[in-house]
């Protein structure tokens, strides 16, 4: 299977590169080629194999939430002009990602189930049960690593430590709490339940931009609406498209990302089965098809696009 592990292109007037754990970053003065690539993370740990269509999906389903949200806060995107491409604006990034939940799912289900009742400054009530709606979508933000784990911390503390500008820090909550509710009303006309997601924030020439992507199964987490009242009250599992399932076999499989933890082999199946989810929820969450793309050389057709736009 055709898969994009890398690129290393030069592009005219590139002044720097960077390798994420899924993208590859090209600067260009003041704006950025961002490729997403096929690697796969959890646990900050990237996969041993790439999946196929990954980042044609990440990127497409960001450009279209992107677009479908520069109403409610200005954003970085410039262009998509190829399928695994977005072309935007460089930022300053505010070094807190801002993690909303209207559920009690993942992180904060494990959390709520060791005892813990406060999540990053939050209070929890008593007798929740794992995918409960909350009460109202709680803001649960992570200090934002270069490398390791990022890790969670609290409203007071941001503002205590100084890492973001009080009046920086009330606009990024409020534009997360309106991003969150109109992703969640554009999942729920396609029968989702947007679970939770994470924004992030940047600044260019004073003025705060939502960056990087928004509402893709690397950031966010959906539940099927049809049956979810149902499944919740036999206390079943929620049927989820998100990568969770990933995290759920690696932990099934005695990794977690700690250390003395040896990575598990992913069998080919495995590899096409996570393929399969990325697509099913590009074509769930956006109600479009999706389109394989068979180029046999995925960096040269991208090198080709990319030049063509930055002419």
């Amino acid at each position: 299977m055709n898969a994009l592990r890398e690129t290393n292109f030069h592009l005219p007037g590139q002044t720097a590169f960077y390798r994420g754990k899924v993208r590859d970053v090209y600067s260009l003065g003041d704006k950025l080629v961002m490729v997403a690539s096929d690697r796969i993370s959890a646990f900050d740990h990237i996969l041993p194999k790439p999946i196929p269509h990954k980042g044609a999906v990440l990127n497409q389903i960001a450009a279209y939430f992107l677009q479908s949200t520069s109403d409610i806060c200005p954003n970085w995107l410039i262009s998509a002009p190829d399928p695994n491409v977005a072309i935007g604006w460089r930022c300053e990034p505010v070094r807190v990602e801002m993690v909303i939940r209207g559920y009690l799912a993942g992180h904060a289900a494990r959390t709520y189930a060791s005892g813990l009742r406060t999540l990053c400054g939050v209070s929890l009530p008593e007798g929740l049960r794992e995918s409960d709606k909350l009460p109202e979508p709680i803001i649960t933000p992570t200090t934002k690593a270069n490398e390791g784990h990022d890790e969670d911390i609290s409203r007071e503390e941001i503002l205590e430590r100084g890492l973001v500008a009080p009046e920086v820090y009330a606009q990024m909550e409020a534009f997360t709490r309106a991003l969150y509710q109109r992703g969640s009303e554009m999942a729920a006309a396609q029968g989702l339940i947007l679970v939770d997601t994470k924004y992030e924030f940047g600044i260019k020439d004073g003025k705060i931009l939502l960056m990087d992507e928004i509402h893709t199964p690397d950031s966010s987490r959906y539940f099927y609406a049809d049956g979810y009242a149902e499944r919740q009250e036999k206390g079943e599992k929620q049927r989820q498209l998100s990568k969770e399932f990933v995290r759920e076999w690696l932990i099934a499989n005695g990794f977690q990302g700690k250390d003395g933890q040896q990575m598990p082999d992913m069998p080919d199946a495995f590899v096409r089965e996570i393929s399969d989810r990325y697509i099913e929820l590009f074509e769930k969450v956006t109600g479009r098809s999706f389109v394989k793309d068979t180029a046999s050389d995925i960096p040269a057709r991208i090198e080709e696009n990319v030049l063509a736009a930055l002419k």
